[in-house]
Protein backbone atom coordinates (compact mmCIF):
# COMPACT_ATOMS: atom_id res chain seq x y z
CA UNK A 1 0.00 0.00 0.00
CA UNK A 2 1.50 3.26 -0.90
CA UNK A 3 1.56 6.46 0.83
CA UNK A 4 0.80 10.11 -1.01
CA UNK A 5 1.16 12.96 0.42
CA UNK A 6 -2.46 15.00 0.99
CA UNK A 7 -1.52 18.48 -1.33
CA UNK A 8 -3.76 20.42 0.43
CA UNK A 9 -3.12 18.93 3.82
CA UNK A 10 0.59 19.95 3.53
CA UNK A 11 -0.07 23.52 1.76
CA UNK A 12 0.42 25.90 4.78
CA UNK A 13 4.04 23.84 5.46
CA UNK A 14 4.86 24.00 1.88
CA UNK A 15 4.30 28.07 1.40
CA UNK A 16 6.13 28.68 4.76
CA UNK A 17 9.79 29.73 4.31
CA UNK A 18 12.47 26.62 4.78
CA UNK A 19 13.92 26.48 8.33
CA UNK A 20 17.37 27.86 8.70
CA UNK A 21 20.05 25.51 7.36
CA UNK A 22 22.20 26.39 9.93
CA UNK A 23 22.93 24.87 13.69
CA UNK A 24 20.56 22.01 14.74
CA UNK A 25 16.89 21.98 14.54
CA UNK A 26 15.04 22.68 18.22
CA UNK A 27 11.77 20.93 18.98
CA UNK A 28 9.66 21.80 21.76
CA UNK A 29 9.14 19.30 24.50
CA UNK A 30 5.28 18.29 22.61
CA UNK A 31 7.35 17.93 19.20
CA UNK A 32 9.96 15.54 20.51
CA UNK A 33 7.20 13.55 22.44
CA UNK A 34 5.45 13.14 18.85
CA UNK A 35 8.11 12.56 17.13
CA UNK A 36 9.41 10.02 19.40
CA UNK A 37 6.43 8.12 19.06
CA UNK A 38 6.33 8.17 15.61
CA UNK A 39 9.59 6.48 15.40
CA UNK A 40 8.27 4.06 18.12
CA UNK A 41 5.30 2.87 16.69
CA UNK A 42 7.19 2.71 13.21
CA UNK A 43 9.39 0.41 14.47
CA UNK A 44 7.00 -1.87 16.93
CA UNK A 45 3.83 -1.41 15.29
CA UNK A 46 4.34 -1.23 11.77
CA UNK A 47 1.07 -3.01 9.97
CA UNK A 48 -0.74 0.14 11.81
CA UNK A 49 1.91 3.13 10.70
CA UNK A 50 1.26 5.61 9.90
CA UNK A 51 -0.88 6.50 12.68
CA UNK A 52 -4.13 8.42 12.34
CA UNK A 53 -4.18 11.53 14.70
CA UNK A 54 -6.24 9.61 17.47
CA UNK A 55 -3.63 6.84 17.72
CA UNK A 56 -1.11 9.32 17.97
CA UNK A 57 -3.02 11.09 20.39
CA UNK A 58 -3.08 8.26 22.46
CA UNK A 59 0.92 7.02 21.95
CA UNK A 60 1.89 10.80 23.51
CA UNK A 61 -0.11 10.01 26.78
CA UNK A 62 0.51 6.46 27.12
CA UNK A 63 1.67 5.84 30.71
CA UNK A 64 4.27 3.22 29.16
CA UNK A 65 7.87 3.71 28.25
CA UNK A 66 7.50 7.69 28.67
CA UNK A 67 8.51 10.39 31.15
CA UNK A 68 6.94 12.29 32.34
CA UNK A 69 4.05 11.15 31.57
CA UNK A 70 1.81 13.66 29.63
CA UNK A 71 -1.77 14.01 29.53
CA UNK A 72 -1.39 16.28 25.98
CA UNK A 73 -5.12 17.33 24.54
CA UNK A 74 -5.85 17.10 21.01
CA UNK A 75 -5.02 20.86 19.79
CA UNK A 76 -1.52 20.00 21.84
CA UNK A 77 -0.68 16.92 19.49
CA UNK A 78 -1.58 18.89 16.36
CA UNK A 79 -0.03 21.94 16.94
CA UNK A 80 3.45 19.86 17.76
CA UNK A 81 2.33 18.12 14.44
CA UNK A 82 1.83 21.35 12.54
CA UNK A 83 5.41 22.43 14.03
CA UNK A 84 7.32 18.97 12.92
CA UNK A 85 5.85 19.51 9.31
CA UNK A 86 6.79 23.06 8.62
CA UNK A 87 10.76 21.59 10.28
CA UNK A 88 10.49 19.10 7.85
CA UNK A 89 10.23 15.95 9.98
CA UNK A 90 6.93 15.04 9.68
CA UNK A 91 4.12 14.81 6.98
CA UNK A 92 0.09 13.99 6.80
CA UNK A 93 -0.82 11.57 3.87
CA UNK A 94 -3.13 9.01 2.44
CA UNK A 95 -3.38 5.81 1.62
CA UNK A 96 -5.02 4.05 -0.80
CA UNK A 97 -8.35 3.21 1.01
CA UNK A 98 -8.35 4.74 4.11
CA UNK A 99 -11.00 7.17 5.01
CA UNK A 100 -9.24 9.27 6.87
CA UNK A 101 -5.51 11.20 7.36
CA UNK A 102 -2.74 9.74 9.13
CA UNK A 103 0.82 10.95 10.07
CA UNK A 104 4.15 9.46 9.52
CA UNK A 105 7.60 11.22 10.46
CA UNK A 106 10.07 12.07 7.77
CA UNK A 107 13.83 12.02 9.87
CA UNK A 108 15.01 10.28 6.89
CA UNK A 109 15.17 13.47 5.10
CA UNK A 110 16.77 15.81 7.21
CA UNK A 111 18.77 13.06 8.81
CA UNK A 112 19.73 10.63 5.82
CA UNK A 113 22.78 8.87 7.33
CA UNK A 114 21.23 7.56 10.89
CA UNK A 115 21.27 3.79 11.60
CA UNK A 116 19.03 2.03 13.25
CA UNK A 117 20.76 2.05 15.91
CA UNK A 118 20.89 5.71 16.06
CA UNK A 119 17.55 6.11 15.32
CA UNK A 120 16.63 3.91 18.61
CA UNK A 121 18.61 5.52 20.72
CA UNK A 122 17.22 9.17 19.73
CA UNK A 123 13.61 8.01 19.73
CA UNK A 124 14.32 6.51 23.57
CA UNK A 125 15.56 9.95 24.58
CA UNK A 126 13.15 11.98 22.42
CA UNK A 127 10.49 9.28 24.63
CA UNK A 128 12.01 9.62 28.00
CA UNK A 129 15.07 12.34 28.77
CA UNK A 130 18.07 12.22 30.23
CA UNK A 131 19.42 8.57 30.38
CA UNK A 132 22.02 6.22 31.22
CA UNK A 133 23.67 3.95 29.08
CA UNK A 134 22.09 0.55 30.49
CA UNK A 135 18.91 2.36 30.47
CA UNK A 136 19.07 2.93 26.98
CA UNK A 137 20.16 0.10 25.83
CA UNK A 138 17.39 -1.71 27.75
CA UNK A 139 14.61 0.53 26.62
CA UNK A 140 15.20 0.31 23.08
CA UNK A 141 15.31 -3.51 23.04
CA UNK A 142 11.67 -4.04 21.00
CA UNK A 143 12.93 -1.12 18.27
CA UNK A 144 16.56 -1.96 17.72
CA UNK A 145 18.43 -4.40 20.13
CA UNK A 146 21.72 -4.12 21.21
CA UNK A 147 24.05 -6.72 22.07
CA UNK A 148 26.10 -4.92 24.75
CA UNK A 149 26.09 -1.48 26.62
CA UNK A 150 29.62 -1.38 24.94
CA UNK A 151 27.79 -1.58 22.17
CA UNK A 152 25.24 1.23 22.93
CA UNK A 153 28.04 3.34 23.97
CA UNK A 154 29.65 3.36 20.61
CA UNK A 155 26.50 4.25 18.72
CA UNK A 156 26.04 6.91 21.06
CA UNK A 157 29.32 8.23 21.06
CA UNK A 158 28.58 8.13 16.97
CA UNK A 159 25.59 10.56 17.60
CA UNK A 160 27.90 12.76 19.57
CA UNK A 161 30.36 12.84 16.60
CA UNK A 162 27.46 13.80 14.51
CA UNK A 163 28.51 16.18 11.46
CA UNK A 164 28.08 19.04 11.21
CA UNK A 165 26.09 19.09 14.89
CA UNK A 166 26.17 16.70 17.33
CA UNK A 167 22.95 15.24 18.00
CA UNK A 168 23.41 13.78 21.67
CA UNK A 169 25.14 15.18 24.54
CA UNK A 170 27.14 13.28 27.03
CA UNK A 171 26.25 14.56 31.01
CA UNK A 172 29.61 13.09 33.14
CA UNK A 173 28.90 11.41 36.69
CA UNK A 174 28.50 13.87 39.31
CA UNK A 175 26.26 15.84 40.99
CA UNK A 176 25.12 12.45 42.89
CA UNK A 177 25.12 10.42 39.94
CA UNK A 178 27.63 7.61 39.99
CA UNK A 179 27.60 6.59 35.62
CA UNK A 180 27.47 9.26 32.63
CA UNK A 181 23.66 10.00 31.29
CA UNK A 182 23.10 11.31 28.00
CA UNK A 183 20.85 13.82 26.51
CA UNK A 184 19.41 14.94 22.82
CA UNK A 185 20.16 18.02 21.47
CA UNK A 186 16.82 18.86 19.83
CA UNK A 187 16.00 20.84 22.68
CA UNK A 188 16.93 23.01 25.72
CA UNK A 189 17.81 21.06 28.47
CA UNK A 190 14.92 22.78 30.17
CA UNK A 191 12.65 21.56 27.95
CA UNK A 192 13.90 17.95 28.07
CA UNK A 193 13.61 18.01 32.52
CA UNK A 194 10.53 16.71 32.92
CA UNK A 195 10.76 18.87 36.01
CA UNK A 196 10.43 16.30 38.51
CA UNK A 197 13.10 15.75 41.35
CA UNK A 198 14.56 12.93 40.89
CA UNK A 199 16.34 10.47 43.69
CA UNK A 200 19.75 9.01 42.64
CA UNK A 201 20.30 5.44 43.21
CA UNK A 202 22.51 4.53 45.41
CA UNK A 203 24.42 1.20 46.60
CA UNK A 204 22.61 -2.03 44.46
CA UNK A 205 20.39 0.32 43.04
CA UNK A 206 23.04 2.29 41.46
CA UNK A 207 24.61 -0.65 40.32
CA UNK A 208 20.99 -1.76 38.70
CA UNK A 209 21.08 1.47 36.84
CA UNK A 210 24.56 1.29 35.32
CA UNK A 211 23.62 -2.41 33.62
CA UNK A 212 19.40 -1.67 32.97
CA UNK A 213 16.13 -2.32 34.58
CA UNK A 214 15.43 -5.72 36.68
CA UNK A 215 13.99 -8.34 35.00
CA UNK A 216 10.57 -7.42 37.60
CA UNK A 217 11.32 -3.47 35.62
CA UNK A 218 11.00 -5.12 31.91
CA UNK A 219 8.14 -7.16 32.57
CA UNK A 220 6.24 -4.25 34.27
CA UNK A 221 6.87 -2.32 31.07
CA UNK A 222 6.17 -4.82 28.65
CA UNK A 223 3.14 -5.06 29.74
CA UNK A 224 2.17 -1.65 29.92
CA UNK A 225 3.35 -1.34 26.49
CA UNK A 226 0.91 -4.03 25.05
CA UNK A 227 -1.39 -1.82 27.22
CA UNK A 228 -0.81 1.07 25.30
CA UNK A 229 -0.96 -1.06 22.04
CA UNK A 230 -4.40 -2.40 23.26
CA UNK A 231 -5.87 1.22 23.95
CA UNK A 232 -4.34 2.46 20.05
CA UNK A 233 -6.03 -0.23 18.49
CA UNK A 234 -8.99 0.46 20.22
CA UNK A 235 -8.63 4.20 18.99
CA UNK A 236 -8.44 3.00 15.21
CA UNK A 237 -11.41 0.64 15.94
CA UNK A 238 -13.99 3.38 16.92
CA UNK A 239 -12.78 5.95 14.35
CA UNK A 240 -13.56 3.25 11.94
CA UNK A 241 -16.51 2.56 13.39
CA UNK A 242 -17.37 6.72 13.61
CA UNK A 243 -16.39 6.66 10.11
CA UNK A 244 -18.66 3.96 8.74
CA UNK A 245 -21.26 5.34 10.93
CA UNK A 246 -21.82 1.96 12.82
Amino acid sequence: MTDEIDPEAEASAADAPAPSSTGLVQLTFEETRVLGCLLEKEATTPDHYPLTLNSLHSACNQSSNRNPVTDLGTDAVDEALEGLRYKKLAVLVHQAGARVEKCRHTIENRFPYLTPGQRALLCVLFLRGQQTAGELRQRTERIHPFVDVAKAESTLQELIDHEPEPLVEKIPAGGGRRVATYVHRFSPRSEISSGEEEVEPTGAAAEASETGPTWREEMREEIESLRSEVASLRAEMDELKSNLGV
